[in-house]
């Protein structure tokens, strides 16, 4: 599903350097891309545990600078729907890890689609996402 705004997951933009035909066609049709400040954590965590530091860096940061390209930061209304998606996984029995659950809470806060290649997501009601394959190029979507 093509949508306006995405966000990338980590999962996501790590598809998207291995030039993933699914991502980049989503990517292609949206307006905005978004990146979670918890995703950049993430990928800095990646990229010091691996052997090509400075080349994911350079690469990152032109990422980031392309227009079409923002950072999300965590504010006061993401703490409010990272809340709101915890108590509600609790609830279900169904917990997901931490950082993804600041990164649905990105989301929805900014009321975009998750473009992710990570199941934990569709824990989350009412989360708009498309969840790719790594073996194939096209996915499934849910949400609105």
């Amino acid at each position: 599903m093509a949508a306006d705004r995405i966000v990338l997951d980590t999962s996501g933009y790590s598809h998207l350097r291995r030039a993933h035909e699914g991502v980049i066609a989503l990517i292609s049709a949206a307006h905005l891309v978004y990146l979670p400040v918890t995703v950049l954590g993430e990928l800095e965590g990646g990229f010091r545990a691996g052997s090509r530091y400075a080349a994911n860096e350079q690469l990152l940061a032109e990422f980031i600078e392309e227009a079409f390209v923002e950072v999300l930061p965590t504010t006061r209304g993401v703490a409010a729907r990272y809340g709101e998606v915890f108590a509600a996984l609790r609830a279900a029995g169904t917990p997901i890890p931490m950082n993804d659950i600041w990164i649905a809470a990105h989301t929805l806060e900014a009321g975009a689609h998750l473009v992710t290649f990570d199941r934990d997501f569709e824990r989350v009601a009412g989360l708009p996402l498309t969840l790719l394959s790594a073996t194939a190029p096209a996915g499934r979507s849910s949400g609105p």
